[in-house]
């Protein structure tokens, strides 16, 4: 097997794009393979022109590429489009012959003709794919029976005739031009998106109600949480508006269940001033902003990383939050519960960044350990409590906590000012000042608790990349490329945004941060910060994710 094998499958929305890649990174992974997947897509039901592009590897490289040794284009638009990001040595496989190195099959007239229904059009394709790949078709009758079981047996049995036909008509046409071949391995994957890995990660944390208004591309979390919300024993509900949704996380939180609320950056705007109110009520809450390109309405349906800032500075007045940007489906797991511990140990609004790369991609997590993801609970116990204040002053400016109801003590909370037992003050001279100095230690208690970046080859480095949130992957894969190169390169990688934490950048280097944006918005707060001088910056703010190539051909010169 090559070192990785990159297959395109395009066409419009409407035309089951997703479908027939969901099924081929299924069957992949059950080669043993590692799978990596994301999505192309145009802000549109139907129409247009939509890419899943999947990543083949023994290991899982969990980064995109833009290129394409298989294409499969499921109209001429479609292979007129994406027909470039064909490699030299790769194949297109459509309906209409227009290259040499290309599989020719009439996929609409034989799923009319001899199917009896255009519906299996992605089947066949499918199947195709499967031949050309050189997979064991019975790994992938499998994975189709398993797809369509609900559908019954006829339905079964009709989908694994179409598949057979566009493995035979496939294989026929993969003489000379297909030298890939994909034999079994022991290897197992858990192939899982960005935001079932949240989903998941946000049930095991003890998350027990999430309130939320759609928008994309944080939608599908609350959709997924909904539809699990049994077995995950999390109560869903799906607002009239954003503010609604993060006040009720608010209300959900003070009454003692573990709370959180997702959205995108137009209505993490509407939730601004509630994040202010957690801070205020010293709420725990976690907020899942999930990235695109703006501003207003911008790219629904592509990814950024432009709500950095936004993110660190939301809310009016001065409070403790904190902000975490996992890199991938496996440290999702980690940050998600690691959100929940910590606005619950700092009773704060805590913020994950994510972005629509990030939440729709399909990664392969190998040794992951759920009991590594540990809730951590921080109630007071009412029992030892004589004398209760809410809000009573200490060294760490972390309070007691209980909830309404806990006990015969009284939890009493009001967004204005307040003593130590929540309720209103205009003392000037002595609470108030004592107030914001309590809450704000916790800033100073917070900051000793944020992990380092990581360094990736930075002792021995003359350059080193810097970056953050989901770049990683794509970072990691441009640090091998320019050391490949003889350009001696390192990377610096935070996870853990806001507050920064103590860290001291390794002296005599050159560094460079790498965004998704374009401004550079790491950059800035790391020079407010740290006072570093970048030699300077890498940005894309296309609405497409960075990937190691990119990189390079920045930096390469």
């Amino acid at each position: 097997m090559m070192e990785d094998l990159n297959v395109v499958i395009a066409g419009a929305a409407g035309e089951g794009v997703q479908t027939v890649g969901e099924v081929l990174g299924e069957t992949i992974a059950g080669h043993g393979y590692a799978v990596f997947a994301w999505q192309e897509f145009e802000s549109r039901i139907r129409g247009g022109q939509n890419s899943y592009c999947i990543r083949i590897s023994e290991k899982p490289a969990n980064a995109p590429a833009m290129r394409a040794d298989i294409l499969l284009a499921l109209n001429d638009d479609a292979a007129v489009k994406y027909g470039p990001l064909i490699q030299p040595d790769g194949i297109l496989i459509a309906e209409k012959k227009i290259r040499d190195r290309m599989i020719s099959i009439p996929f609409s007239d034989i799923a009319r003709k001899e199917l009896g229904n255009k519906i299996y059009v992605n089947t066949l394709a499918i199947g195709a794919l499967a031949a050309a790949i050189g997979m064991n078709p019975g790994i992938l009758h499998a994975v189709l029976a398993r797809k369509f079981a609900k559908k019954g047996d006829p339905v079964v049995a009709a989908n694994r005739v179409a598949a057979e036909k566009g493995y035979l008509l496939a294989r026929e046409g993969c003489q000379g031009i297909c030298p890939w071949q994909l034999p079994e391995r022991d290897t197992r994957y858990l192939l899982v998106s960005g935001t079932e890995a949240l989903a998941m990660a946000a049930a095991l944390a003890g998350c027990r109600f999430m309130a939320a208004y759609p928008m994309s591309p944080a939608t599908d979390t609350i959709t997924f949480l909904a539809e699990n919300e049994k077995e995950f024993e999390v109560f869903t509900e799906q607002a009239e508006d954003e503010i609604s949704a993060v006040n009720m996380a608010i209300g959900a939180s003070f009454a003692g269940a573990r709370a959180m609320t997702a959205t995108s950056g137009g209505g993490f705007a509407l939730m601004v001033e509630a994040v202010s109110l957690a801070g205020m009520i010293e709420t725990p809450l976690v907020i899942v902003l999930g990235q695109r390109p703006g501003p207003a309405t911008g790219l629904p349906t592509r990814t950024a990383q432009g709500d950095l800032l936004f993110a660190v500075h939301a809310g009016h007045g001065e409070f403790s939050k904190a902000v975490l940007a996992p890199a991938d489906a496996k440290d999702i797991f980690r940050q998600t519960v690691r959100a929940f511990n910590l606005a619950d140990r700092y009773q704060i609004p805590v913020i994950v960044l994510t972005d629509q790369f990030l939440l729709d991609s399909l990664f392969s997590v190998a040794d992951i350990r759920l009991e590594q993801y540990a809730p951590e609970f921080h109630l007071a116990d009412p029992s030892v409590i004589d004398d209760y204040h809410r809000y009573r002053v200490t060294q760490t400016g972390i309070s007691p906590r209980l909830y309404p109801g806990q006990s015969l003590h009284l939890v009493t909370a009001d967004s204005d000012e307040h003593d130590s037992r929540g309720h209103i003050t205009e003392d000037l001279a002595g609470t108030v000042p004592e107030m914001v100095e309590k809450r704000l230690a916790k800033h100073r208690a917070l900051k000793a608790a944020i992990q380092p970046p990581e360094e990736v080859d930075v002792e021995g480095a003359e350059r080193i990349l810097v970056g953050w949130g989901s770049s990683r992957p794509a970072l990691l894969e441009a640090l091998e490329r320019l050391n490949k190169n003889g350009i001696r390169t390192g990377l610096i990688h935070f996870r853990e945004i806001w507050p920064l934490p103590a860290y001291r950048f390794p002296e005599g280097k050159a560094y460079w941060t790498v965004e998704n944006n374009a401004t550079g918005q790491l950059a800035t707060l790391l020079r407010s910060e740290y006072g570093i001088t970048f030699a300077g910056q890498v940005h894309r703010y296309d609405g497409l994710p960075l990937t190691g190539l990119y990189i390079q051909e920045v930096l390469q010169w």
